[in-house]
């Protein structure tokens, strides 16, 4: 099947989340219209200046900032329409946003966060980092039988409508830790949050990462990028 990649680089939240809802709303027009709108299967994968992002039914408790604490730290929040609570996005943190119509992979949801869980599982095995699946927490978590604690390496949160999907992960490469400390991410408190940088001890390249997960994209959901 035919997909479309797209690098964005580094753009603000704001923008990204105005891009992806013309592709959404392109992919659910053409989904309910059924004739060629121009939508196709893509993933977009960018970094983000730093922001705090709140899911629909996050609670505001979980950001530990005042205003003019943000203010001071240059940092900002933004309530948004993806599942999930608060999150953390900052340079050299990987963002992904599929934007994809399920019914083109014999998809629901939760088999489709299960294969977004699967890219980044295979991504991580390539640096010699294990990532696992929890039951009750979605993303890609660490476990603590080889690192003394289960700890999260990477978010995901997404939304669908009509079978058309936006949102996405956020898998930390190299991120500044130090944002972590000031959420409580996914309603957990800040030391479960890792990175590829602590667990290996070294810078990693963001732009090989990037290359793994759309080469490992394409493995799981059977897309051929054009």
């Amino acid at each position: 099947m035919k997909g479309k990649f797209e690098d964005w680089g580094t753009i603000d939240f704001d923008k990204a989340w105005e891009k992806q809802k013309h592709l959404f709303k392109l992919g659910i027009q053409q989904r309910k219209t059924q004739n060629d709108l121009g939508f196709h299967d893509t993933l977009i994968l960018c970094e983000h200046p730093h922001v705090y992002t709140l899911g629909r039914n996050a609670n505001i408790n979980n950001l530990l900032l005042h205003e003019d604490e943000m203010k001071a730290k240059h940092i900002n929040y933004i309530r948004i329409d993806r599942g999930g609570d608060i999150t953390y996005h900052g340079p050299s943190q990987i963002v992904g946003y599929p934007i994809i119509n399920l019914k083109n992979f014999g998809l629901y949801t939760k088999e489709y966060i299960h294969n977004i869980e699967e890219v980044i599982i295979r991504c991580l095995n390539e640096y010699n980092i294990k990532g696992i699946r929890l039951s009750n927490a979605p993303g890609v978590w660490l476990d603590g039988k080889h690192h003394g604690k289960t700890l999260k390496i990477a978010s995901v949160g997404v939304r669908t409508s009509r079978f058309i999907t936006m949102h996405g992960f956020a898998l930390n490469v190299n991120p500044d830790m130090s944002y972590y400390q000031h959420i409580n991410p996914c309603g957990f408190k800040h030391e479960v949050m890792t990175s590829m940088e602590t667990v290996t001890g070294k810078q990693i390249n963001v732009t090989g990462v990037k290359s793994s997960l759309k080469q490992h994209f394409s493995g799981v959901f059977h897309l051929n990028f054009q």
